[in-house]
């Protein structure tokens, strides 16, 4: 529809759906009000006690996601983190068993 999006009052909603009960065209009517057919049968349902929830703004649920992934690098970093110190760990205690500083007695079986 051209021109600006106006909200329009509840009593317009309520009359335009009863103008839709007598209407032949829906698609007449909805251009002689200047909304959508869409927004018509929206308006209808509504009044009904049907209408379906909004989806949640997308901001809402972007910013959700972010938060999730957030905390998931938060949690890998710290398995990173406790992994580094114990392979730190490991190779010190390699270092100290061996006198010459030669490797260690086991070694990875080649498969």
């Amino acid at each position: 529809m051209a021109g600006k999006w106006k909200k329009k009052s509840p009593e317009f909603k309520k009359q335009a759906v009863k103008r839709m009960q007598k209407a032949h065209d829906i698609g007449l009517l909805a251009q002689e009000l200047g909304v959508s057919r869409r927004t018509l049968y929206r308006w209808k349902d509504s009044q009904r006690g049907r209408l379906k929830p909004e989806p949640e703004p997308r901001e809402k649920k972007l910013e959700e996601e972010i938060q999730r992934l957030k905390q998931s690098l938060a949690n890998r970093t710290l398995e990173v983190d406790f992994f580094k110190g114990a392979l730190q760990r490991v190779k010190a205690r390699r270092l100290g068993n061996t006198a010459t500083g030669g490797e260690a007695s086991t070694t990875k079986s080649e498969a």
